[in-house]
């Protein structure tokens, strides 16, 4: 769309990493001042039912969105990797169970932690190094050959999407919205941030709009992509170490973003704080659930983020068995560390 309104020079790669950045500054700011985090709203504590309101006040806003453009603008997502009848069921299944599992042990999903680490937060910024480190092995390096034998897995589910079952898009995309506003109706949390909230969500169709339509070009298209950061950050430790052979993307601009989002949002509010490890056995923890969500999340498809808030609005099958499955790993990991000797607390975010 932009190459037929207006002649440019500005490639669609390099206008796809300018709206990443523009996509990641409001979600980092948003996110950093909502708490914005479904590991805040799954697991036990004093304000589940706030951030679990917040959260899915987004999931709401980003699925009317993105229904909606797919309705009036033509979003196609025939050919997206969410969208396949043989489901990588096994690969989904233990994937979203790790995923959920690490989230835990590191106190953050990875879009939470990719916020802390720009606040000062010493603990967010290694559990993402090392979450990236593991996720790019899993998509291309010692760990590819798993995830390849995990995916060979499949269950032929004769449907892709919700969409196809009875009542179509319509009414499935209504069942979501009316079933999850009686969630948050419920929730008591603050105004404030479920208008964050819904900003956060309003990001997840305008960044399937922004690629998949308005920069589309068909003698030079880039992937279809909106808010994730599992396949970013990967891509974002690969570009900072070869920038000179592999180009920034969308992913990329979306990471950066969000860091200089938080970071300004975090210095305006005066919550800049240098945090880190106190103990041997704290950082293994994050360590070793950065390790899980690295490869849980390939192997899952996305994070809660990727497969999570933006694919569960395509109504993809897959994305939605993905976000179930991150859920329970955590409700069971948070479980079992309620029983652990109190020697394994850690610290607050």
């Amino acid at each position: 769309m932009l190459y037929d309104l207006f002649d440019t020079e500005i490639t669609p790669l390099f206008a796809s990493v300018l709206l990443g950045i523009g996509l990641g500054a409001l979600f980092g700011a948003a996110a950093q001042i909502s708490r914005f985090c479904l590991r805040r709203g799954v697991v036990e504590g004093p304000e589940r039912s706030q951030a679990a309101g917040v959260w899915l006040t987004a999931l709401i806003v980003a699925v009317l969105g993105t229904q909606l453009t797919v309705w009036r603008g033509g979003l196609d997502f025939s050919e997206h990797r969410f969208f396949v009848s043989e489901i990588p069921a096994l690969a989904i299944a233990v994937g979203g169970l790790l995923f959920g599992a690490g989230m835990v042990l590191t106190r953050g999903c990875v879009s939470r932690l990719t916020v802390l680490s720009a606040t000062g937060n010493l603990r967010a910024a290694t559990v993402l190094v090392v979450f990236s480190i593991v996720a790019h092995a899993t998509l291309k390096g010692l760990l590819a050959p798993i995830r390849v034998s995990a995916g060979s897995v499949t269950v032929d589910t004769g449907v892709v999407s919700l969409a196809d079952l009875p009542g179509g898009a319509p009414l499935w995309t209504a069942a979501i919205v009316v079933g999850l506003g009686a969630i948050v109706w419920r929730s008591g949390a603050r105004p404030l941030h479920l208008a964050l909230a819904a900003v956060i969500g309003a990001l997840v169709p305008l960044g399937w709009f922004g690629t998949g339509i308005f920069l589309f070009d068909d003698f030079d298209p880039i992937a279809l992509n909106s808010l994730s950061f599992t396949a970013p950050w990967a891509d974002t430790l690969f570009w900072s170490v070869a920038s000179s052979a592999v180009p920034a993307g969308f992913g990329v601009g979306l990471v950066g973003g969000v860091l200089v989002g938080s970071f300004l949002s975090a210095a305006a509010r005066g919550e800049l704080e240098l945090q880190s490890f106190d103990a041997p056995r704290q950082t293994l923890r994050y360590v070793s659930g950065a390790g899980l969500m690295g490869f849980g999340g390939v192997l899952a498809g996305g994070c809660t983020v990727g497969a999570g808030l933006s694919g569960v609005p395509t109504l993809s099958f897959a994305a939605v068995l993905a976000l179930l499955a991150i859920i329970v790993g955590a409700r069971i990991t948070d479980r079992v560390l309620d029983r652990a000797p109190s020697g394994a607390a850690v610290p607050a975010e």
